[in-house]
């Protein structure tokens, strides 16, 4: 027996929306096993996809006033448009090709920030990217989540979509509070990451006597002799103390780029990478992100101590390492760690951060060679 009590349909103990709840983790165990889904192209992945999980959401697919299809002003346009009271909510772009995939994000910035539009999600089935058009200063910072259905538990994915895409907290507003909660926690970390180096450069350069008492102390435990407190103080204050290597608090900035790496950048310039070689050993490559990853894993392997500082390479405009996916759009996992790396750059960028990378860990241009054509 069933009747109603407000907004829900009660059935013995378990209420509608407790049972959409159950239906949306069931569905997206689906998503995680059957393998069909994957090759659905996007025609497909609207209506078995998206719109599914909206409907389990409980938004109305049959309902034009809750989702509207091709919502498009001028010539611009989204996949869907959900509203609320005859205004645009949320707006969601599908977007299948990769290739498209930072021309579409742009597009979907500015046309959800012309319509005042406070949450916007650009989707390719299986991953969702969640963005704050009115926040930040770029798409990095405007995406304060990622959800990732093949990679993350399915009773996460649920909580996170039901979290910030269901209808009754977009009704509530509580989807965007919890949207601009997130972009501070990632700003106010981002913040901590970057000056943290400096606080620390800071507390040497003119160090404190509860410092220098500690360095004396460990040094006398380390050795049996005591140096005073000005040698202290002087080695604190030098290069070699805020470069030592083996400090895990300092990481320092990128070195500068050789003078000839453009020259190198401009020779490869629309070609495709066939393989690289390494200080001459050779490894196939059927992109540039393959050499970037692979680069990756062997630095990661040769220095492990120095590979924690290109975490924070490039790490204020554009983050290119990150030990939380969230933070980069189209990022890949470098193997043998704990950290994701930015896949979307252009060849360009990519061969200026290889050359870096290994920069950073005491090698040369010269060791690095590239076959492409």
């Amino acid at each position: 027996m069933a009747y109603k009590s407000g907004n829900n349909i009660i059935s013995g103990s378990v209420s509608y929306r407790e049972k959409n709840m159950q239906d949306l983790l069931e569905f997206i165990k689906k998503l995680q096993s059957d393998q069909r889904f994957a090759s659905f192209d996007e025609v497909a992945t609207k209506q078995g996809i998206i719109l599914k999980i909206l409907s389990l959401l409980e938004w109305d697919p049959f309902d034009i006033d809750e989702i509207q299809p091709e919502y498009v002003r001028g010539d611009k346009r989204v996949d869907f448009s959900l509203r609320i009271n005859n205004s645009n909510a949320v707006f969601i772009v599908i977007e299948k090709e990769e290739k498209n995939i930072k021309n579409s994000r742009e597009q979907l910035m500015d046309f959800a920030a012309e319509e005042g539009v406070k949450i916007a999600v650009l989707t390719n089935g299986f991953t969702w990217w969640f963005f704050s058009p009115h926040l930040g200063r770029n798409s990095e910072e405007k995406n304060f989540l990622k959800i990732q259905i093949n990679e993350q538990k399915a009773d996460q994915v649920t909580q996170r979509l039901l979290e910030f895409l269901s209808k009754k907290n977009v009704v509530s507003g509580k989807t965007a509070e919890s949207a601009e909660n997130m972009y501070q926690a990632k700003q106010k970390a981002a913040l901590i990451n970057e000056y943290l180096p400096k606080a620390w450069q800071e507390i040497i350069r003119k160090p404190e006597k509860w410092l220098v008492d500690v360095v004396v102390k460990v040094t006398e435990g380390l050795c049996g002799y005591k140096p005073d407190n000005e040698t202290v103080k002087k080695f604190l204050s030098s290069d070699a103390a805020i470069y030592l290597e083996g400090t895990p608090s300092v990481k320092p900035g990128p070195p500068s780029k050789p003078q000839e790496k453009k020259s190198v950048q401009e020779s490869h310039a629309g070609k495709a990478i066939r393989s690289f070689t390494f200080r001459e050993k050779k490894y196939a490559a059927k992109s540039w992100k393959d050499m970037l990853l692979k680069i990756c894993e062997l630095m990661n392997q040769e220095h492990k101590d120095k590979f924690e500082f290109l975490i924070n390479l490039y790490g204020q405009e554009e983050r290119v390492f990150s030990k939380n996916r969230d933070k980069i759009l189209i990022s890949e996992k470098i193997s043998g760690t704990d950290i994701y790396v930015n896949a979307g750059l252009t060849p360009k960028a990519t061969l200026t951060l290889c050359y870096e990378i290994i920069s950073t860990c005491g090698y040369t241009e010269g060791d690095l060679s590239i076959e492409a054509e």
